[in-house]
This record gives structure tokens, C-alpha cells and sequence, in this order.
């Protein structure tokens, strides 16, 4: 952990390490569940393994008709290299892909809190309102400065956009 051998552990250093920590700890837990769908140690996903393990309300009415090709189906649309068997990396580009609209869907609802009634927008009126809820209390000044850090264009307040990079 030690990268510049002084016998110290730095800042960057810790950080580099947890960082490295969280990606072991993230792959580890996506071979899990990858081992979870796949057939009986074959190193893919199959359809049918596929259909065994997702839910009923993923696939259709378990008794049959739009439940028979739910599988193949799902399957189909993660299958990258067109093999009809899902393998550890498309299985993980799909988890990340999962992941990553799961936190856009956080940050969009996290972004409505502080927008001022559908506008669309963080005002600074807007964000002493939730920031006050939250127990902060800071003037709209304050909150003009802390929107003009992140405000990308110019406009005095904060679009999705401009939000997103500033929780990114």
C-alpha cells in the first residue's frame, strides 16, 4: 500500500487503496451472483438457467405462454457476441449497466427535492428551502455561490445536468 516506500500510508495512498478494495469487492460479489444464473458450473447463462432464476413478473405468467420464450429472450438482449449464452463479461456489463440506471434514477429524484416546484431547475431559493429542511440554514447568497460552482452555462441556477456532475 506503501507506493512511495516511506513508511507511511498518505492520503492518496489510502484512497488508492480503498478504491482498489471496492473494485476486488464489487467483482467478487458480481461472480457471485453471476455463479447464481449460470448452469451447473458451465462459465455461462443459458436461457433456461436464466428463466429459472428471474422472477415471474420479469418474464410472464409462469404457466407458460409468454413465460416460455422470457429467458431467451432476456438473454438475447445481454448477449453481446450473439452466442445465446451469456458469459462473465456480459453478464457484468449488464450488472454495471443496471447500476448505473439505478443511480440515475437516485440522482433524478434527489435532483426533484431540490428543484423549485417542476422548474426543472436548482435556484438558489430552492436549494435554502431543502437545505433548511435538512437543517442547514445558509442565505440565499450563500446558496447563489454554492449553485455558481457548479453552474456550467451561466444561468444562475442548476439544470440535471450541471446536478449530476456536481454528485458525480
Amino acid at each position: 500500500m506503501d507506493s512511495d516506500g516511506d513508511g507511511l500510508l498518505g492520503m492518496e495512498e489510502f484512497v488508492g487503496w480503498m478504491e482498489r478494495e471496492g473494485e476486488e469487492r464489487k467483482m467478487e460479489e458480481l461472480r457471485e451472483a453471476f455463479r447464481m444464473y449460470e448452469m451447473e458450473g458451465s462459465g455461462c447463462i443459458t436461457a433456461k438457467s436464466l428463466k429459472r432464476m428471474l422472477t415471474p413478473t420479469l418474464l410472464g405468467d409462469d404457466r407458460g405462454g409468454a413465460a416460455d420464450g422470457g429467458g431467451a429472450r432476456v438473454v438475447e438482449s445481454m448477449d453481446s457476441d450473439g452466442d445465446g449464452l451469456l458469459g462473465l463479461e456480459e453478464f457484468v456489463g449488464w450488472m454495471e449497466r443496471e447500476g448505473e440506471e439505478r443511480k440515475m434514477e437516485d440522482l433524478r429524484e434527489a435532483f426533484r427535492m431540490y428543484e423549485m416546484e417542476g422548474s426543472g431547475c436548482i435556484t438558489a431559493k430552492s436549494l435554502k428551502r431543502m437545505l433548511s429542511r435538512l437543517g442547514e440554514s445558509r442565505s440565499v447568497e450563500e446558496c447563489s455561490v454554492m449553485i455558481g460552482q457548479f453552474d456550467v452555462n451561466g444561468d444562475g441556477v442548476l439544470s440535471f445536468d450541471e446536478f449530476k456532475l456536481m454528485m458525480l
